[in-house]
């Protein structure tokens, strides 16, 4: 069986926890706090040397790190990985964005303002980083209004990886309303089979 080492509450792990309820698939779940060192001791270095969740443990002695290569890993060959070089490369471009463009501004800004041990402390550096996220989101609502899905017009990991930090943006000071090709996006997500709420 597949287990995912990973923190409940994070979004890189929530998208992890979406993929397997998606396809069916049955797994185990060891939660991961980084908040009380649990990446940095040597039992979990020994599986992701960068210290971070998730991780998927695909058998005995057999991990992949990083939430969106773990995702592909699980997609691949499922509905949810669309055929064809061009619709595929475009979900690479999704997931490029979402780590590169989304999550270093949403879910940092989240992390600063809900799980920092001083939050007031950081609230210079979480605004500092609500420019970049809501370009992100404008990005996100410009192809939202032309598309229902993010590729091929078809739910697909692009569409987990940007929805499990996009959802819970609200944590991180950003407001949501002014974009309605997203929020219409975020109810058709939650309303796809096998949807899973993230844990409060």
């Amino acid at each position: 069986m597949l287990r995912v080492h990973g923190m409940s509450d994070s979004g890189n792990c929530h998208k992890v926890r979406m993929a397997l309820e998606a396809l069916g698939r049955p797994y185990a779940w060891t939660e991961i706090d980084p908040r009380r060192g649990d990446t940095r001791r040597p039992e979990f270095l020994a599986i992701n040397p960068n210290g971070k969740v998730p991780v998927l443990e695909i058998e005995p002695g057999v991990y992949l790190a990083e939430s969106n290569a773990i995702l592909w890993y699980l997609a691949d060959g499922t509905p949810l990985l669309p055929d064809g070089d061009l619709p595929r490369a475009r979900v690479l471009q999704w997931l490029f964005f979402e780590q590169y463009s989304h999550e270093p501004y949403i879910a940092v800004a989240r992390y600063l303002r809900k799980f920092h041990p001083d939050p007031a402390a950081q609230r210079a550096l979480a605004d500092s980083k609500m420019d970049g996220g809501y370009r992100a989101l404008e990005v996100m609502e410009g192809q939202l209004s032309k598309a229902a899905f993010f590729v091929a017009g078809r739910y697909s990991i692009a569409d987990l990886a940007l929805y499990a930090y996009t959802h819970v943006a609200g944590d991180g000071g950003f407001d949501l309303a002014r974009f309605p090709a997203l929020r219409g996006w975020l109810k058709r997500v939650g309303e796809q089979p096998g949807y899973v709420s993230m844990p409060a």
